[in-house]
């Protein structure tokens, strides 16, 4: 089989789940230990990729993992957080918080958006 048949399936499956799939970067590095594929993802598709309690992360992992046993190879994956992707921080808390403090509704925070 083809040597970079993990990298085209991972390829194939996170541009189909993400809303930039141009913005999709995908690096493999083998060593003595196996295949460290490396998944770079636009901040903003962050939430798709790690899924719900991680779930997406998980099942994609153990697609590869399948894909590495049948190529004979053992694949693990690393997503990189990207630089400002929307994890929920400290200052968000404090942001919330001050939304509360201030009296405004959902409503009036949505209507200030538009």
């Amino acid at each position: 089989m083809a040597e970079n048949t993990d990298i085209e399936f991972l390829s194939y499956i996170v541009k189909s789940i993400v809303d930039n799939p141009d913005d999709v970067k995908i690096d493999r590095e083998v060593d003595e230990r196996g295949v460290l594929i490396v998944l770079s993802v636009n901040p903003q598709d962050m939430g798709m990729i790690i899924g719900r309690q991680g779930s997406t992360a998980k099942a994609i992992r153990t697609l590869l993992r399948v894909v590495g046993a049948k190529n004979n190879a053992r694949v693990n994956l690393k997503i990189n957080e990207p630089e400002g992707s929307a994890r929920f921080s400290g200052a968000r808390k404090e942001e919330n918080a001050e939304v509360k403090e201030a009296g405004q509704s959902i409503d009036d925070i949505v209507n200030d958006i538009q």
